[in-house]
């Protein structure tokens, strides 16, 4: 049973929800049998490769609040993200486009590397106040999946992958999809949000009974 989820790497309820997935996914019996694919969404394709000034004023300026209304969600987002076991640092937080961070987890997908290169990235962005737009920061965490580096740069430095990346998120329009994080169980269940993990195992236990008897192997 696949379970498709798209997000963005600089998403902070994607990396809750991801964890939440996890969380969802060691209660639930069958998940050796479950497939996660990441499916690539950008908040903001228009993104520049670096933008100016950090997390709190753009969130000012997006949302029309003061800096400090803007600090007061990011304490929000980071209490609750503390309960899933993470440690965000949003004050050092980089923004910036995340279209060949995208292609990078395709690149990463097809050497079995996928799930490892969306936590390193989120780890990246999260934690550790990283440029993940700058390619040779890419370049260094893709080493540290095993990604190779000179195949890294062959890939960031061309449009591979940019397809696929435009295809998920395609797909996204098809469905529906208009924020994030956005779970897919089997084609079938959506889930809007980083739901809690049990509302998040129920989708998987419906789902999964479901299924027609011949593919539960």
């Amino acid at each position: 049973m696949q379970v498709e989820v798209w997000s963005d790497v600089v998403c902070p309820w994607c990396y809750i929800g991801k964890r939440r997935l996890e969380a969802a996914l060691r209660g639930f019996e069958h998940a050796d049998q479950v497939e996660v694919i990441y499916r690539s969404f950008e908040l903001d394709p228009g993104a520049p490769q670096s933008a100016d000034g950090t997390l709190a004023e753009r969130l000012s300026r997006k949302y029309a609040v003061t800096l400090e209304q803007a600090q007061a969600m990011n304490r929000r987002v980071s209490d609750t993200a503390a309960g899933e076991g993470l440690e965000y640092n949003l004050d050092i937080a980089r923004p910036g486009n995340t279209f060949d961070a995208h292609r990078l987890i395709h690149l990463a997908a097809q050497e079995g590397k996928q799930a490892e290169m969306k936590e390193r990235l989120m780890a990246a962005y999260f934690v550790e106040g990283r440029p993940i737009s700058d390619r040779e920061t890419l370049v260094a965490l893709g080493s540290e999946v095993g990604i190779n580096v000179e195949r890294a740069r062959e890939v960031l430095a061309g449009d591979e992958f940019a397809e696929d990346v435009r295809t998920d998120e395609r797909d996204a329009g098809r469905l529906g999809i208009s924020g994030v994080p956005f779970f897919v169980i089997a084609r079938e269940y959506g889930i809007s949000g980083a739901q809690p993990a049990e509302l998040l195992r129920q989708g998987l236990t419906r789902a999964w009974a479901e299924m027609e008897p011949a593919t539960q192997t």
